[in-house]
């Protein structure tokens, strides 16, 4: 099943969770939690609206799938829970953070710092089957994500999108690039990063946007957790 929709998205999303694909989506999502292991649990699948307000969101990151092993996804792009070891994509994000601002690479992969600080962790897709990736693709997440992505666009303040990878950069279709900042390149997997990731900058460039805008600039530093921490 899905969980309500947090309280500061409602009037955003109204109209949309009362589209008939939307009840679809539902129906899906807890067919496949009767019968198959689903990430993340229920009651983080939206996580990244819990944890980042809709009247506080100053950045948008997009993701594409959760992932797909034990103890990973918990609702927030690229993030994985404490205790569980650092993603290849996320090692690469550090990398160039690290070179970008001169953060130092934390002992963890738990985003949600990022997101407390007005920085929606999105995925397109926000479920998937245990060790299938790409398996709740196409299956309605797109048009809901979409719709996220479009009443972030229509907030009067201005927002950066940082749009990593061709599936993300599909998504520039959806934001008006005359209102907001889109930072773009190549996603930060171990295929591509080489390719146009390493030495982008994002980081760097969203917070000169933010300052640009006068709004408040994100704190990149992870902190490292004591170890055995976990959520």
């Amino acid at each position: 099943m899905l969980p309500p929709i947090p309280r500061s998205w409602r009037p955003h999303l109204a109209e949309e969770i009362g589209k008939p694909y939307f009840a679809e989506l539902a129906d899906f999502v807890a067919n496949e939690q009767a019968r198959h292991e689903v990430y993340p649990p229920a009651d983080h699948i939206f996580s990244a609206l819990e944890l980042t307000a809709y009247e506080d969101v100053s950045v948008l990151i997009l993701g594409q799938d959760p992932y797909h092993g034990p103890g990973q996804a918990h609702g927030l792009s690229f993030s994985v829970l404490p205790g569980t070891r650092t993603p290849a994509s996320l090692r690469n994000i550090y990398k160039e953070l690290q070179s970008d601002l001169g953060c130092t690479i934390p002992n963890n992969g738990y985003l949600a710092p990022w997101a407390e600080q007005g920085v929606l962790l999105l995925n397109a897709v926000l479920t998937v089957r245990a060790g299938e990736p790409n398996s709740h693709r196409n299956k309605g997440w797109e048009q809901f994500t979409d719709a996220i992505i479009r009443a972030v666009g229509g907030a009067h303040r201005p927002v950066v999108f940082v749009l990593w990878g061709a599936y993300a950069l599909k998504k520039s279709a959806l934001i008006d690039a005359s209102r907001h900042t889109v930072v773009k390149s190549v996603h930060p997997s171990p295929l591509s990063a080489s390719s146009g990731f390493f030495g982008s900058r994002p980081f760097s460039k969203v917070n000169r946007a933010l300052h640009a805008a006068g709004r408040t600039e994100i704190a990149w530093q992870i902190p490292d957790l004591p170890r055995g921490a976990r959520t």
